[in-house]
């Protein structure tokens, strides 16, 4: 088992390479490295409880950067939302900042549904040259369709 983990992980740079998906690359080989010099003990359970929070706070700050700088205030920002492109993506912001919500509580529940977000995520970013923010949002999404089957079943069993 102690291997295999190694072999993923240099799988898993393999296809960041063949793909020629940056994020994939780093990602996985400074999990390798931090693997081979022994502080995964150490730091991987950290990275495991805080770093999709790490993730987002990142995100977060880049978006930010243009407010920051002033290169957007409240003139552009109240500009931004008129029109039917603006609304729609103001609304959009809103629908998957509550998915991810409802996402986040589905990936404590359940450690498969991790699993099986991180299988898809994988094959996404090496394959089709997506973005990993999919396990967040696509927790989300899957607790939406999840609570739908179940409103489905209970109407038809009765």
């Amino acid at each position: 088992m102690y291997m295999e983990a190694y072999l993923f992980l240099i799988g898993l740079v393999l296809i960041g390479v063949i793909a020629q998906n940056k994020s994939l690359i780093i990602a996985a080989a400074f999990l390798l490295i931090i693997k081979a010099i022994g502080l995964d003990g150490r730091l991987f359970p950290s990275l495991q409880a805080k770093g999709i929070t790490w993730g987002v706070t990142l995100i977060t700050a880049a978006i930010l950067v243009p407010i920051a700088t002033g290169d957007i205030g409240f003139k552009e920002l109240l500009n931004s939302i008129r029109g039917h492109i603006g609304i729609i993506s103001f609304l959009s912001g809103i629908f998957v900042a509550i998915i991810a919500a409802h996402g986040v509580g589905l990936m404590k529940e359940d450690p498969l549904v991790t699993t099986a977000l991180l299988a898809g995520t994988i094959l996404a970013v090496g394959v089709f040259q997506g973005v990993p923010v999919g396990p967040l949002i696509g927790a989300g999404i899957a607790a939406l369709v999840i609570g739908m089957w179940d409103v489905i079943v209970k109407l038809i069993s009765g």
